[in-house]
Formats: C-alpha cells, structure tokens, sequence
C-alpha cells in the first residue's frame, strides 16, 4: 500500500531545521520525498492513503534504548517473580502496544523479566501476531550472589529478573543459555545500585574473569552486549571488556570518562534517567517516602549522573534515551519525557535530544543503514506530531499530539 503525507513540515534528523515536503511511503520504505508541494500527487496517481499534515512535524519514529517490556508497574525488583507467567505475558504485551502508541517504533531491551518474555514479543511482532515496536530482544540480567538482581533470600521460590552466575564456567553456561533462547542483546549487572542495600551502585560485585567470560561467549554468537555500571570501576571494566552499551555511569571519574571518550565510536552509553529522576523529585506522587529516598542518597547519585552525562555530551560520546520504564515510579507510555530530561538537565538543545531518540537509538539497534532518518529507501518509521517538537520536545508526551504513527509504512495509530 502507499501512503502519500502531504502538507507537513519534515524533520529529518539530519538537519536543525524543518523543511516544507511531500513524503510518499511505498511499502515498508520511503520511496519520495519532494520538496515542491503537490508535485508527488500529480506525479503518482492514484494512492492508497492520503494523509493532511497541517500544522505538524513529520520526523522519524522515536527509539527506546533502555526498554524492559516485562517490567509490569513494578515496585522492586523482587515484584517481578510474584506475578504469575501467564499473567505476566499478557501484561508484557500490553506495554509493547502502549509504546507503540506513544510513537516509539523500535525498543532495544535492557533486560527481561523472564528468559523467553522479550523473545515471544518479538516473534509476535515480527510474526505480525502482536502490536508493538521492532525489539531487539534480552533475556534476563545476569549477576552473581549479593549482585543487583539476586533476590534469592527475599524471595527463595522466586524465578526471573536476575540469573545468578558465580564464577567464569557458570557465567559461560548462563550466556550460553541466554543465547539458545534466541536472545538478541545479553545483560550483565556489573556493579550494584542504591535500591540494592547489600550491593549500592558505588560497588562492582562482578569479577574481572566473570565479565571476560560473558563478553567471550557473546563475541561467539554475535550478540550484543549491555551493561549496568553505575560505579566508576565498572565503567572502566566494561569499556575494557569491550561492552557495546553501558548504562547509568553515574560515578564516572575522570579516567572512567577519558576512556568512554575514547571508545566513543565503539559504544554507547545510556543514564536510564527517568528512575533516578521520579525517586528523587516526584517521590510523593508514587508514595515514597522522603526518608528512604534520604537514605539510598539519590542525591549524590542524581548530581553524579546530570555531571557525567554533561560532560559525555560534550566529548561527543552517544548517548541513548530510555530511563527504566515499566516501575510504579516510571510508568510504561511515559518514556518520551527522557527527551525533555535531556535538555533540561544535561545541556542538549533539542533537537539533539531528538537526534538521540532517532538515529542514535537506529544506531544502537544496529539499523542506521535504513532507520532514524527521513530519507528515501529508508523503513517508514514516521511519526506526524502536531506542533513544532524541534522547538518544545514535550509535545512527544502527549498521545493526543500524535496524529500518525507509522512503523513500517503500516499506520497503527
């Protein structure tokens, strides 16, 4: 089917500035884009679907680059293995249409709740069985005992979030399960993190020969690798490792960010701020109390990550949106205010807060070639949004300013 959008202001994610054009869709793929109204109307003929985009930006689907579909309103970690699989499937596949919904067409999955949950949502999509955005699948966290994602003495019959690895055969044999899955990403947690008390984010529980065998296997099997390191070791023990993508850095100190820079080409780095950022200033919306949040120092940490992804930006390191959605503290479907954390707190104009959201997150899905960009021969992942978001990147937190989302050159909403 075809699809002619006509009347819109385009943003391409290759420049500033929004252009008056005409963009016709062909299939899947971006087939023309004139910049001389009415002309590609005139030049094709009879359309399937014609589209008015007055008053709106047309601009590249958005990409989420920390996603946990299966993290179903969550409170703690520990939640996670009390939901019954069926249940949890389901739900799981409601979030995957709700992202979908608010514009963001690829997810790239920061962890599983379970192993297969992330691998039958994308068969599903793929298969056209489900709704939802194109995902690069994960399967649980691997960590080791007192690591982020044991909760074994909480919960002793619990299954899922964290699959405990002790040691470098038993990190083999975990990868390698994860890969006979038919994961796409696999996630390791290197260092601990506040919500964590026996592991804080400052401590690094993995060993040095425990990541070099996950990296070993994943290197064999061609995945992609994803890491949580919040401490300034675990940075560096990461961008040693080769890790493709790091998330959170908030401890980075100088020679953690000297080597980020370094390797900028090589990676990718994530802060996942959206948690950080609701724990620390909207805790009384979600019932926390003030004093846990005084306790776990979300301060400290919150200074430490706006500092670091200040300077990252600046040494020209890419960076990646997505902020731990799927907790009771970030609701799934409001992921889309990372963008507008990006400008306010780390220094990004937007419309580099954009490009983060577009190319840079294609990038990291590994599709830069044909995803991110307004471009001819590329998917048609657009979104039509009423407004200027180049100017006010909030407008993409509303789902009444979506007035197409387009993945694929299907429309869905």
């Amino acid at each position: 089917m075809r699809t002619l959008i006509e009347n819109a202001l385009v943003w391409d994610a290759e420049h500033a500035e929004r252009r008056a054009a005409d963009v016709l869709v062909d299939g899947q793929r971006i087939a023309k884009i004139s910049e001389q109204r009415g002309a590609l109307r005139e030049q094709t003929g009879d359309v399937g679907r014609y589209v008015d985009g007055s008053d709106c930006t047309l601009m590249p689907g958005l990409v989420e680059g920390h996603c946990h579909l299966s993290f179903t309103g969550i409170s703690s970690n520990a939640e996670i293995g009390n939901i019954p699989p069926e249940d949890h499937v389901l739900a799981s596949a409601a979030n995957a249409t709700l992202l979908l919904r608010h514009g963001f067409t690829s997810a790239f999955s920061a962890a599983s709740a379970r192993m297969r949950i992330d691998v039958a949502l994308r068969n599903a999509i793929n298969a056209g069985q489900l709704v939802g955005p194109r995902l690069r699948a994960a399967g649980p966290e691997l960590t080791v005992t007192g690591g982020l994602g044991d909760e074994r003495q909480m919960h002793q019959d619990r299954t899922g979030f964290g699959l405990v690895a002790d040691g470098p055969l038993a990190m083999r044999q975990a990868a390698r399960t994860c890969v006979r899955e038919g994961v796409d990403n696999l996630k390791i947690n290197i260092s601990g993190d506040q919500f964590v008390p026996h592991a804080l984010g400052e401590q690094t529980p993995l060993c040095v020969d425990e990541l070099e065998a996950f990296v070993e296997i994943a290197r064999k099997y061609g995945k992609t690798t994803v890491a949580h390191a919040r401490s300034s070791e675990s940075v560096k023990l990461a961008v040693r490792a080769g890790i493709d993508c790091i998330y959170h850095c908030d401890y980075a100190d100088s020679e953690a960010l000297d080597m980020l820079e370094a390797n900028r080409d090589k990676l990718f780095v994530g802060p996942a701020f959206g948690l950080l950022h609701n724990t620390l200033l909207e805790h009384d919306k979600f019932g926390v109390p003030a004093e846990v949040v005084e306790r776990m120092n979300m301060q400290r940490k919150f200074e430490s990550c706006v500092a670091t992804y200040r300077e990252l930006r600046r040494r020209g390191v890419r960076i990646v949106v997505g902020g731990d959605y799927g907790f009771s503290l970030t609701p799934m479907g409001t992921n889309a205010r990372d963008i507008a954390h990006f400008v306010n707190f780390f220094g990004f104009a937007p419309v580099e807060a954009l490009h983060s959201a577009t190319c840079v997150g294609a990038d990291l899905m590994g599709l830069r070639h044909e995803l991110g960009l307004v471009r001819e021969g590329f998917l048609a992942d657009l979104l039509l949004v009423e407004g200027d978001p180049t100017e006010d990147v909030r407008l993409l937190q509303q789902q009444s300013n979506l007035r197409m989302v387009m993945k694929e050159g299907i429309v869905y909403f």
